[in-house]
């Protein structure tokens, strides 16, 4: 498939025609293991940091509980390796368990072989601890862009159904702006499918609208109306995603980090659960691979 941005048939008219499902995702990785302060912790100490990952993870679970939400929680294998009842725990809820890499090494960073290993390790690990087959997948902060175009072909080889691994944007931390804003086929003759990460457009410009930084630091109503549009405009649904850090006010601060990353990671910690419980209420959610067969179904 060519990478252009075709509209195909709206949700509205191929299944739900009352609301659109938007799809609902967690990145499962703790406080020190952003790409955001990966210049300055060492992976070395991660272990001798205040791990906070089970109990956030444990609230998100409640959270989506209060809410009535299946969601989709991209995990690392470094997490679910330590915490084998959590990775029990959230598959029972009946969330699905996906691939998010060992321990958050960009794509990009990694040779073609590094990457299946990457692959093989962390699958393996979260489907003995979960019990549960891991079909989904998503780059450490959306890393597969156009240096790695073996990326995706290496995820169809191993059996992966989706990706959801580029966000089509320009950003200083990731971004394939010009790749396509809504569900395609990276691989040729492969039903394999990547789901970017929503975006929304303004007049010429392809702004970010799905990620849990923009939802902390903008109101409510930016978000709302951006989801809207895109509704309105494009007929399709949502893919948000956060991190159980961010509902964390009382993690640890990491004083030596760059300045625009402490602002981005801290603010708005406190508002962020009432925020998300507001947008269970306003919008349709589902888990991902529910979203990526709707999308696979327009498609044939």
């Amino acid at each position: 498939m060519s990478m252009q941005d075709a509209r195909p048939e709206s949700f509205a008219t191929a299944g739900k025609a009352d609301a659109l499902l938007n799809a609902m995702s967690v990145d499962i990785e703790d406080w020190f293991q952003v790409g955001a302060f990966e210049t300055v912790i060492d992976r070395a100490d991660w272990d001798k940091l205040q791990h906070r990952v089970e109990r956030n993870t444990e609230a998100v679970l409640a959270l989506f509980d209060d809410a009535g939400i299946k969601a989709t929680f991209f995990i690392l294998g470094w997490v679910a390796e330590r915490y084998p009842a959590l990775m029990r725990q959230i598959a029972s809820a009946g969330h699905e368990i996906a691939n998010h890499g060992y321990d958050h090494a960009r794509v990009f960073t990694l040779t073609p072989d590094q990457f299946r290993s990457d692959l093989d390790r962390s699958r393996k690990i979260l489907e003995d601890t979960s019990g549960q087959k891991v079909a989904g997948y998503r780059a450490p902060s959306f890393s597969i862009d156009q240096r790695t175009p073996w990326a995706h072909e290496i995820l169809a080889e191993q059996g992966y159904t989706y990706s959801s691994s580029v966000a089509p944007i320009n950003h200083d931390h990731y971004g394939w702006a010009g790749s396509p804003r809504f569900a395609w086929k990276p691989v040729e003759q492969s039903d394999f499918i990547e789901l970017p990460v929503t975006t929304v457009r303004l007049g010429s410009r392809i702004l970010a609208a799905g990620g849990g930084g923009f939802f902390r630091l903008l109101p409510y109503a930016l978000y709302d109306q951006a989801i809207r549009k895109m509704h309105r405009d494009d007929g399709r649904g949502a893919i948000f995603y956060f991190h159980p850090w961010e509902i964390d006010p009382e993690q640890p601060r990491v004083g030596n980090a760059p300045i625009k990353s402490k602002i981005r990671h801290y603010t708005n910690l406190k508002s962020m659960r009432g925020k998300l419980l507001r947008a269970g209420q306003d919008f349709k959610w589902g888990r991902v691979d529910e979203l990526a067969a709707l999308e696979a179904g327009l498609m044939q």
